[in-house]
C-alpha cells in the first residue's frame, strides 16, 4: 500500500502534504461508515482508522496508523499474537473471515468485539493486506436479533403483519395475513386497501393516516368486510395495533410507513356480544316480571311484557288473539309501540278478524304450535330488501317497513291462545336462533297474562 493510502483519514496527514482528491474521498468515506473499520498492510502495520473505530476503542486516527498490529496498545500482550495471526490470515483465505476479539480501550477497559476480515489484493492479485470491519458484539446481538424479530413475524407469526407504505399501501404482507386477505402474498401487494376490503377500509385508512401523522394509538377493532371469492358479506372482526416506522439513518425521523399487526378475534368477539345481549335480555325478563306483578289488569301485564321485549330486540310487536279456531281467526288485541306503555288489551268481543291470507306466518304459527319466521323477498344479511319490502309488509298487515318478521305462538294450559309477532325494519339484521328463544320466552309470560285476563275465554 502507498504511504498516501497508510495515512487513513485526514486526522493523520501533515500540514505541508495535501492529499489528492481521491485521498479525501476515501478519508471521508471512512469516516462516514457506520461500522468500525481498520486496515493492515502485508506486515501488519495499521494503515486506515475510522472515527467508528476511535469511537469504540478511544484510540484516534493518529495514534493508531503506522502501529505494527494491535500489540502493546490494544490488545491484552498474552492476546497479541493470537490476535495478529487470526487477523493477518485473511490474506490467504478465500471470502471474509468472523472471529470475536477482547480489544482493550483506550482509558484500560475491555471491549468485546466481532470482527469480518478478508484480503485486499495488490495490482497483480498478490496479498497486498487485511481489512478489518468490527463491532461491539451487543450492538451486533441487537442486530441480529432486530432482523431475526422481522424475519420471524413475517414468516412464522400466528398474527398478520403488514408493512404499508406512507401511501397507504401494503408494501410487505406476511402468508398469515394474505391467508386474512384471501390472496397471495403478491397479490396485495401496492393495492389500495379498498381493493382489498370493502367494509371498514374508511376506518382503517384513517387509523394508519393517523399513526403516520401523530403516532400509534391504542389498539382498536375494526369489523371488515373482505374482499375475495366465497366470503362477500362475511363481517369479520380484526384486532389491529399500528407501529410507525421511521429510518434510523435521518437526522429528523422520515417516516417510512406503518407496521399494522391484525388478528382475527370473530369468534370471541360474537361470543361475547352474545354473552351481553343474554345479559341484557334476562335483565328484561326480570324487570318485565316485576312491573307486571304491580299490575292489577293481567291485560295490562301483557302488554307491558311486548313493551319491555321491544327494547335492544325488534321495531314492532303485534299481540293477535284466537277468536275462532276452526278455522282459525286471529284479532288484534295489542301493539307495541301505540300511545302509553301497558295500555292493556283490546276486547276481542264485537272484534273484526283479520283478514290473513292462508299461508301466513301467523296462521302458520297457530296451526304448527311452534314458532315462524319470515324475511321479506331479497332480504340480505343486512337488512336491506328494496321496494319489495313494503309490498310484502302490506299484504301480510305488518307495520310499515317490515323486513323481517318472527311469529310465537302463545301457550297456556294446553290451549293456543294466539300470536305475538316480533318485527324488524331495514336497519337491523333477521331473526336468529337466540332471537327465536328470547322471542318464545316473552310469548310464554305473554300467554300467562292473557289467560288470566279471560280474553280468550
Amino acid at each position: 500500500m502507498s504511504a498516501s493510502r497508510r495515512r487513513g483519514t485526514t486526522d493523520a496527514v501533515g500540514p505541508d502534504e495535501p492529499e489528492p482528491d481521491g485521498a479525501d474521498l476515501l478519508a471521508a468515506l471512512l469516516d462516514g461508515m457506520d461500522a468500525a473499520l481498520c486496515a493492515f498492510d502485508a506486515e501488519g502495520v495499521v494503515t486506515h482508522w475510522n472515527r467508528e473505530a476511535e469511537r469504540i476503542l478511544g484510540w484516534s486516527a493518529a495514534e493508531a496508523v503506522g502501529r505494527q498490529g494491535f500489540a502493546g496498545w490494544a490488545v491484552r500482550p498474552a492476546d497479541a499474537q493470537e490476535v495478529q495471526e487470526r487477523l493477518l490470515s485473511a490474506m490467504h483465505a478465500h471470502g471474509r473471515q468472523v472471529h470475536e476479539f477482547a480489544l482493550l480501550t483506550k482509558d484500560g477497559g475491555r471491549v468485546l468485539v466481532r470482527t469480518q476480515s478478508a484480503a485486499v489484493r495488490g495490482p497483480g492479485g498478490e496479498p497486498a493486506g487485511v481489512y478489518c470491519a468490527f463491532s461491539e458484539v451487543h450492538a451486533q446481538i441487537d442486530l441480529e436479533r432486530s432482523i431475526a424479530l422481522s424475519e420471524a413475524l413475517f414468516e412464522d407469526a400466528s398474527w398478520g403483519v403488514v408493512l404499508v407504505d406512507a401511501d397507504l399501501r401494503p408494501a410487505v404482507v406476511n402468508a398469515r395475513a394474505a391467508a386474512m386477505f384471501g390472496s397471495g402474498r403478491s397479490a396485495v401487494l401496492g393495492r389500495p386497501l379498498g381493493d382489498l376490503v370493502s367494509q371498514g377500509a374508511e376506518e382503517l385508512e384513517g387509523a394508519l393516516a393517523h399513526v403516520l401523522a401523530e403516532g400509534a394509538p391504542t389498539p382498536i377493532e375494526v369489523w371488515v368486510t373482505v374482499r375475495r371469492p366465497g366470503a362477500e358479506g362475511e363481517r369479520r372482526c380484526w384486532r389491529s395495533g399500528f407501529v410507525r416506522l421511521a429510518s434510523p439513518l435521518a437526522e429528523e425521523p422520515v417516516p417510512l410507513g406503518v407496521g399494522w399487526l391484525f388478528q382475527d378475534i370473530t369468534e370471541a368477539k360474537r361470543t361475547e356480544q352474545e354473552a351481553t345481549r343474554l345479559r341484557f335480555r334476562t335483565q328484561q325478563l326480570h324487570r318485565a316480571a316485576r312491573a307486571a306483578a304491580e299490575c292489577e289488569d293481567p291485560g295490562e301485564a301483557a302488554a307491558l311484557h311486548m313493551d319491555f321485549a321491544l327494547a335492544g330486540f325488534a321495531d314492532h310487536a303485534l299481540l293477535d288473539l284466537l277468536a275462532e279456531e276452526e278455522p282459525p281467526r286471529l284479532v288484534r288485541s295489542a301493539a307495541s309501540p301505540s300511545g302509553e306503555p301497558g295500555s292493556g288489551l283490546l276486547p276481542l268481543r264485537g272484534a273484526l278478524p283479520l283478514r290473513y291470507a292462508e299461508g301466513h306466518p301467523a296462521l302458520q304459527c297457530v296451526q304448527r304450535a311452534g314458532s315462524v319466521r319470515a324475511s321479506a323477498p331479497g332480504a340480505g344479511a343486512d337488512g336491506g330488501a328494496g321496494g319489495a319490502g313494503g309490498a310484502w309488509a302490506t299484504a301480510l298487515q305488518w307495520p310499515e317497513g317490515t323486513v323481517y318478521g318472527l311469529c310465537a305462538v302463545l301457550r297456556s294450559r294446553g290451549r293456543t291462545l294466539g300470536v305475538v309477532t316480533f318485527a324488524r325494519g331495514a336497519g337491523r339484521g333477521r331473526f336468529e336462533q337466540a332471537d327465536l328463544v328470547y322471542a318464545e320466552s316473552v310469548a310464554a309470560r305473554i300467554a300467562t297474562a292473557v289467560d288470566l285476563s279471560g280474553a280468550c275465554t
